[in-house]
């Protein structure tokens, strides 16, 4: 409110700030609960391997350790989720050196449930065909959106993930940025293994991919914790 010269009120014209969370400091960042950390991260893991299921049965690859995972399996025949795994295994040590142990758990469950799912999905639809084309596209931004949903939950995917969130919290840089350049190298490597017309589709992919998560996972734009 503001006072005029006769004392009468008058309304302030200027817009009332959003109320913080009950209990809660002003500007203070809002603790997940139990419950929330658990639908998040199972919502991030199941739209994040029903991307990789769709670039698997395209064919396509996508940066980061799925990625690398993807070129692997179509080497050596190898199932995706084994894969996965394995590849996974040293990123543990600096996640719980770096990042800690509530971390490096629920990145642990979020990988193992992964790999889990991407042997449900093609049970679950038997005979899928994608046109490489929708695969790339559609798979990478279900696979960054899955991410984007794990990152604000304290969880990733292993991998370049952990590098990259080190990154942004010890240098500023933003996460999507430097995981765009780590899958760059990855998805060129796929040169040897994949189509010219698939490597550009993939590309094109992973691009989106790391604009998901520039756009929307940076420093001041959640404040979730």
């Amino acid at each position: 409110m503001i006072m005029t010269t006769d004392a009468r009120p008058v309304a302030d014209a200027r817009p009332a700030a959003a109320p913080a969370p009950v209990g809660a400091p002003e500007g203070a960042s809002v603790r997940h609960s139990v419950l929330d950390d658990v639908t998040g991260i199972a919502t991030g893991v199941f739209v994040a391997s029903l991307g990789l299921f769709l670039l698997n049965s395209a064919q396509m690859v996508t940066g980061g350790t799925a990625g690398l995972s993807l070129l692997i399996g179509y080497a050596t025949g190898i199932p995706f989720g084994i894969v996965f795994l394995a590849v996974n295994t040293p990123f543990f040590v600096l996640a719980a050196l770096r990042k800690g142990w509530r971390f490096t758990v629920k990145t642990a469950i979020a990988i193992v449930a992964v790999s889990l799912l991407s042997s449900l999905h093609p049970l679950a639809m038997p005979g899928f065909q994608v046109d490489p084309l929708y695969g790339a596209i559609a798979g990478n931004l279900l696979a960054g959106i899955g991410l984007l949903v794990l990152f604000r939950h304290g969880a990733s995917l292993g991998g370049y993930n952990v590098v990259a969130l080190l990154a942004q919290e010890r240098l500023g840089w933003r996460a999507g940025y430097v995981q765009m350049a780590f899958d760059l190298v990855t998805v060129l490597a796929a040169i040897a293994t994949i189509s010219p017309l698939g490597l550009a589709y993939s590309l094109l992919g992973a691009a989106l991919l790391n604009l998901v998560l520039a756009l929307n996972h940076r420093p001041g734009r959640y404040f979730g914790a």
